[in-house]
C-alpha cells in the first residue's frame, strides 16, 4: 500500500537515502529542505514528480511547519507518515568536538532546539489529520552513541536520546488512536555530509567492534525506515531500533 511520507532534511544525506528509498517501495514523498533548494529540486527530477515534491522550511520554525503540512496534505491529500530526520548545525568530528568542560550550555540547547524541537513541531502539526483518520506513523532518526559514546559528542548524544522519550510518550497516548512512533538509531553512517570530516581510523575503529564487521551505511539506516513507514511494520511503537551491526544490543 502507498503511502505518502514527510521527510525532513531529505535534499541531502542521509534525508536523500530514506526519501530514495521509500520511493522505491512505490511511496510518495515530501521532501523538506532549509537551504539546499537544489539539491532538493535535483532529488524530486531524480524519483519523478509524481512521485515527489520539495518544500522549504525551517522545521524549528511552527509557522513554516504549518506551511510546510498544508503544501505537503494538499499536493498529496494527506500526510500518512513523518520522519524527523533534519540536522541542526553538527559535524561528527572526532578532532574537533569540544571537551565538556569547552562546552556552553548554548551549544547544548542548539542541539535540542534542532533535533527536539523540530520534531515537536513536525509532529503536533501533522497529528489532527492522524487523529481524524485513526491512523499515521511517527518515526524519528536517533543514533546509537547514546548507548556506546566511541566519540563522546555530548551535546548531539543528549539532543537524541531526548527524542527516545519523546517518542514513548507519543507512542504510549496516542496508539490507542491507531498512531504508531518508533525512532530508528542508526551507528555513525558511511558516508554523510556531517560524517565527512570522521577520520578513517574512527571507521575502522567501529567496524571491527561490530559482529558484521562493517560500518552502517545511510541504507541500512532507510531500509528500516522504510520497512517502519510500511504496513509491515504497523503492529510496531514505542521501540528504539538500532541499525549498527550489532555494535549495541538491546
Amino acid at each position: 500500500m502507498s503511502r505518502t511520507v514527510l521527510v525532513t532534511g531529505s535534499s541531502r544525506g542521509l534525508g536523500a537515502t530514506i526519501a530514495k528509498t521509500l520511493v522505491d517501495e512505490s511511496n510518495r514523498v515530501i521532501i523538506n529542505y532549509y537551504k539546499s533548494k537544489e539539491k532538493a529540486e535535483d532529488l524530486v527530477e531524480k524519483l519523478g514528480s509524481e512521485n515527489a515534491i520539495a518544500i522549504q522550511a525551517d522545521v524549528t520554525d511552527r509557522n513554516q511547519v504549518e506551511q510546510l503540512v498544508e503544501k505537503g496534505t494538499e499536493h498529496f491529500g494527506e500526510i500518512d507518515v513523518i520522519v524527523n530526520n533534519a540536522l541542526v548545525d553538527f559535524k561528527f568530528d572526532p578532532t574537533g568536538q569540544k571537551a565538556f568542560k569547552d562546552l556552553s550550555w548554548e551549544d547544548y540547547e542548539r542541539q535540542l532546539h534542532g533535533t527536539l524541537k523540530a520534531a515537536f513541531n513536525v509532529t503536533q502539526s501533522v497529528i489532527p489529520q492522524f487523529l481524524e483518520r485513526k491512523d499515521g506513523t511517527i518515526i524519528s532518526i536517533g543514533t546509537n552513541l547514546y548507548q556506546n559514546p566511541v566519540v563522546a559528542y555530548h551535546e548531539y548524544t543528549t539532543a537524541k536520546a531526548a527524542l527516545i522519550g519523546f517518542t514513548r510518550n507519543i507512542a504510549a497516548e496516542l496508539g490507542q488512536y491507531g498512531i504508531r512512533a518508533n525512532v530508528v538509531s542508526g551507528g555513525l553512517l558511511k558516508t554523510t555530509d556531517a560524517s565527512a570530516v570522521t577520520t578513517d581510523e574512527v571507521f575502522d575503529l567501529i567496524a571491527q567492534s561490530t559482529p558484521l564487521r562493517k560500518v552502517t551505511t545511510p541504507e541500512d539506516v532507510a531500509n528500516t525506515v522504510a520497512f517502519l513507514a510500511s504496513e509491515k511494520g504497523d503492529s510496531i511503537t514505542g521501540q528504539n531500533i538500532t541499525v549498527d551491526g550489532g555494535l549495541t544490543m538491546n
